[in-house]
């Protein structure tokens, strides 16, 4: 006998003797729970009741018989085996109820342990039946934890994707809440970001927000738990009586709240809601903690982009000033040089008198000289600056 469980039997039966002999002396002393019922419309009713392992249906019963007790099991669906009980010489009713689905019978009269036999062959059925069913329920159940462990694992990808392959964080923080909202079974799901200058937390991105709370965006946004978070740096869920006192309980019954950090400094609040009074699970909570370090990872991509492009911005005026002096300095050779050059012309071209040989070779070597120099600044000039990536 099953001993996890009492199991409860349904014996449906007029004669007195013969349900004594069933119930109280052969199946009650074993621990079964015994319902009798007279006849079948009694049965009936018990049955729906009474939710029985089992059933023992005598077919001579007055007014309605076993087999029409059959009847009546199947058309409401029951599906719950039936012993019947039967004299000897109706062994062609016996056949005819077996038809009607009955699994086993007994033939008055009968023995103590003859009921209990064929009690326990009709039960051993029945909990092979349950064993299987329960085990059918578990694979469906793991299967859909699979499911739902392969879709986050999904989401989680996709994620960690967009953050390498998105350089527009508007488009990257909206793939991020979308993903959330999904993966959590979560109505709504919005994106605060640290305001570097007021250092409010101001909303950038949301799923399925009311109009209310959607306008606004690149506005703080004050839920009245998102704070609570950004002060203690620590993953909050909170649902049903404890989230009414705040604002965020106007949309739903459960939250869940993800600081984004990047080196312990809170700069962003990644919050999920529920509508229905649905607890965020731990795994959960791991899981949205997850994205919310890709997030930070964008933080910092973006950090180190800006601190680069001023780097080479600060770079690109040093290298424009230093070409802006080198010019100044060519102006101002070309302005020395040239106002000597001319009267050396005249000098060698004998219209301020004439010249001995050796004045003559002195002045061609600084003519020659001064040509070179010449040449030589504006032979020098100075590269122009590469434009930057970006321009």
């Amino acid at each position: 006998m099953n001993t996890t469980a009492v199991e409860r039997i349904l014996l449906v039966e007029s004669d007195p003797d013969i349900r004594d002999l069933i119930a109280r002396q052969a199946l009650e002393p074993l621990g079964y729970q015994v319902q009798v019922a007279p006849n079948v419309n009694t049965a009936i009713q018990f049955a729906a009741r009474f939710a029985p392992d089992l059933v023992i249906a005598d077919l001579n019963l007055p007014g309605l018989s076993g087999k029409d007790l059959l009847v009546a099991l199947n058309s409401q669906g029951m599906e719950v085996p039936v012993i019947v009980i039967a004299e000897k010489g109706q062994e062609h009713h016996v056949i005819q109820a077996f038809r009607l689905g009955a699994t086993d019978y007994l033939l008055w009269p009968v023995r103590e342990a003859e009921v209990v036999a064929a009690v326990e062959r009709s039960l051993k059925q029945v909990r092979e039946r349950r064993a299987r069913e329960g085990l059918a329920l578990r694979l469906k159940e793991t299967n859909q934890e699979l499911q739902r462990r392969v879709r986050e694992l999904t989401i989680i990808f996709a994620v960690g994707k967009a953050v390498i392959s998105i350089t527009d964080q508007r488009v990257l923080f909206d793939k991020i809440v979308e993903g959330v909202v999904y993966v959590a079974e979560a109505d709504y799901s919005w994106l605060l970001l640290r305001d570097e200058r007021s250092r409010n937390f101001v909303l950038v991105s949301h799923r399925n927000l009311p109009d209310a709370w959607a306008r606004k965006m690149g506005q703080p946004l004050n839920d009245g738990v998102s704070s609570l978070v950004a002060l203690s740096g620590e993953t909050l869920s909170i649902n049903g009586e404890s989230l009414k006192p705040f604002n965020l309980a106007s949309l739903g019954n459960s939250a869940l709240v993800v600081p984004v950090k990047i080196q312990q400094e809170v700069f962003g609040l990644l919050v999920v809601v529920r509508k229905a009074d649905l607890v965020f699970d731990h795994n959960m909570q791991t899981l949205l903690e997850a994205v919310a370090d890709y997030a930070s990872v964008s933080l910092v991509y973006a950090r180190l982009f800006r601190a680069l492009q001023e780097s080479a911005d600060a770079a690109q005026a040093g290298e424009k000033s230093k070409l802006e002096q080198l010019q100044e300095l060519q102006q101002k050779i070309q302005s020395f040089i040239q106002p000597v050059t001319y009267p050396i012309d005249l000098l060698l071209a004998g219209k301020m008198g004439t010249l001995t040989d050796v004045q003559q070779q002195a002045l061609e070597s600084t003519q020659l000289a001064l040509q070179r120099t010449l040449q030589l600044v504006s032979a020098e000039q100075p590269s122009q600056p590469r434009a930057h990536l970006n321009k």
